[in-house]
């Protein structure tokens, strides 16, 4: 196996700022606030070796998933909260409930070598996509670690997509 996920987590659970912000984000207009977010996200995560994000405040734990475009063959990176289950790590392709399955989750069915950043180090990852009881188990996690996930899961028809990622 190689090396393992770092295990680093900016922001605390107990913020006072987590409840606000997540009920925030259950709304039409915070998942548009955040969508529109991301990419300055991505360059604040990367610019601090993953030490800062505008998630910060929920203390949810974030990753920068980078992905191999499906068409264009390019790096593509992603901001994306993530369950921790040593060693590995899984993402929600909840797309903040839209209906479209967001574009990092067609990278990963196409190629599923990717890399994933917790604390300003790339690791190569594999990535399986999930179903059945681990796949609901995992969703239930998401849920759990953020209600939000309930809300955007009500928002759509589509299954969401969960990817177990393993440090290759």
């Amino acid at each position: 196996m190689g090396s393992e996920f770092p295990d680093r987590r900016w922001g605390t659970e107990s913020s006072p700022l987590r409840r606000p912000m997540v009920a925030l984000a259950g709304t039409p207009f915070g998942s548009w606030v955040i969508r529109t977010l991301v990419p300055l996200d991505r360059r604040l995560l990367r610019a601090t070796g993953g030490r800062l994000t505008a998630l910060g405040p929920i203390g949810a734990p974030t990753v920068l998933l980078t992905t191999i475009g499906r068409r264009s063959g390019e790096k593509r990176t992603s901001p994306l909260i993530y369950v921790r289950d040593d060693p590995d790590l899984f993402v929600i392709g909840s797309n903040f409930g839209q209906e479209e399955h967001p574009a990092w989750t067609w990278n990963l069915l196409a190629q599923p070598i990717c890399w994933v950043n917790t604390a300003g180090t790339d690791i190569e990852a594999s990535a399986t996509l999930l179903d059945g009881p681990e796949r609901d188990r995992i969703v239930g996690e998401f849920e759990k670690m953020v209600t939000v996930y309930e809300v955007y899961r009500g928002r759509t028809d589509r299954p969401m997509r969960v990817f177990r990622l393993t440090p290759t």
